[in-house]
């Protein structure tokens, strides 16, 4: 089975164990400074070593306890164990790093999913099923440049403003709370969600699984993803690079007059289609060197379908994709907005759903702090 991650510590199952040293306030720590027995993937946040955990995943069809001892589901420091597995990883790594800087000037261009595409021993035979049979879509996420003949960025945009109310009523929805459901990967049933949001960039979640709240707060400036100590070694994560910028553009997005600011050097590539409907592909670079997001709207309705990102780590892209749907009326504003939305990403799904939303509602700013796990 893939990894799976969720609401559970599956998320960390891929992790090294927690060690406890201690670093300077205004800087998130190290890989090496929160796990034991680092050796290779040094220098990086923790938010993007566990990241680095799932393109690992991903590539192979594997799970946690596939590269770990299958006697560490219970104990955080077996998690630093070396393991044969784990061992190839790492000479695969450094492989990886040679090709590229001997072949193509150190871009990126090989990585684990070149060769493995989900099974964790590359096949060496060609598929004849493969090369008669219908390809899997593509995501419309590579790099494009302004295409020939299409609309542009704007004009998508623009007509998308359009469809969910109009520019005067987007624009005076300032903020919004609301409550429904959520549910994770391998969470066996939905469990209380609460969201609240200003059109400054502030975000909050917060999922109620029996084991505790799971919480996502980005307060303008940081952000962190926060779960109870029984789910994770390491509870309060701060989120960098990449992940910050797909947080805020994941809160912009919910206020449609803030798109056009959200990402620089907007560009429309050639129509795609999903799930058979032809959608307007719209890109744009975020804050962070090498992080990229694309926007796909549906080119009959104009609305927003579907936003995937992805920023660089030491192995490969860490890609996360946003299916939005269900759009409604937010109370008497004339506005509407995505009611579901379903947030994949290497190592997991989670699904959100809104049962009842508050726009223009006065937040308190603390909502957005740092998350305090009890």
């Amino acid at each position: 089975m893939r990894l799976a991650i969720g609401t559970t510590a599956t998320l960390w199952l891929l992790g090294l164990c927690a060690a406890a040293g201690q670093t300077p306030a205004d800087r998130p720590p190290m890989s090496e400074e929160v796990f034991k027995n680092i050796q290779v993937l040094k220098g990086i946040p923790v938010d993007q070593f566990m990241g680095t955990m799932g393109f690992f995943s991903s590539s192979l069809g594997l799970n946690c306890t596939d590269c770990h001892s299958y006697d560490s589901g219970g104990d955080w420091a077996k998690y630093a164990d070396d393991t044969p597995l784990k061992r190839t990883a790492r000479r695969m790594v450094t492989m990886m790093q040679q090709i590229n800087e001997a072949n193509f000037g150190g871009r990126q261009m090989v990585t684990c999913n070149t060769c493995h595409r989900g099974v964790s021993n590359p096949s060496v035979m060609p598929s004849i099923d493969q090369l008669y049979g219908t390809p899997p879509p593509e995501e419309p996420g590579d790099p494009i440049a302004q295409a020939p003949g299409q609309p542009t960025a704007e004009s998508i945009i623009d007509k998308y403003i359009a469809a969910v109310g109009g520019a005067q009523r987007v624009a005076a929805l300032t903020s919004f709370t609301g409550s429904g459901t959520y549910r994770g990967y391998d969470d066996s049933e939905e469990t209380a969600l609460e969201i609240a949001a200003n059109s400054n960039g502030q975000y909050f979640t917060a999922a109620h699984p029996a084991s505790g709240a799971h919480t996502t707060a980005f307060d303008g400036r940081a952000a962190w993803y926060a779960a109870p100590s029984s789910d994770r070694p390491f509870p309060v994560i701060a989120l960098t690079g990449q992940e910050m910028d797909g947080i805020r553009l994941q809160a912009q997005l919910f206020f449609p007059a803030q798109i056009k600011a959200a990402m620089r050097n907007w560009r429309t590539g050639f129509a795609t289609e999903i799930n058979d409907r032809r959608m307007n592909v719209v890109q744009g670079n975020l804050g962070t060197a090498g992080a990229v997001a694309t926007l796909c709207f549906d080119a009959q309705t104009g609305l927003l379908v579907r936003m995937l990102r992805y920023g660089p780590s030491p192995v490969g892209r860490i890609v996360t994709r946003v299916d939005y749907s269900d759009y409604r009326d937010v109370g008497n504003t004339g506005v509407r907005m995505p009611f579901k939305w379903t947030m994949s990403w290497l190592d997991g799904r989670n699904v959100y759903a809104l049962t009842s939303v508050q726009a223009n509602a006065r937040i308190d700013a603390a909502k957005f702090a740092k998350p305090v796990i009890k």
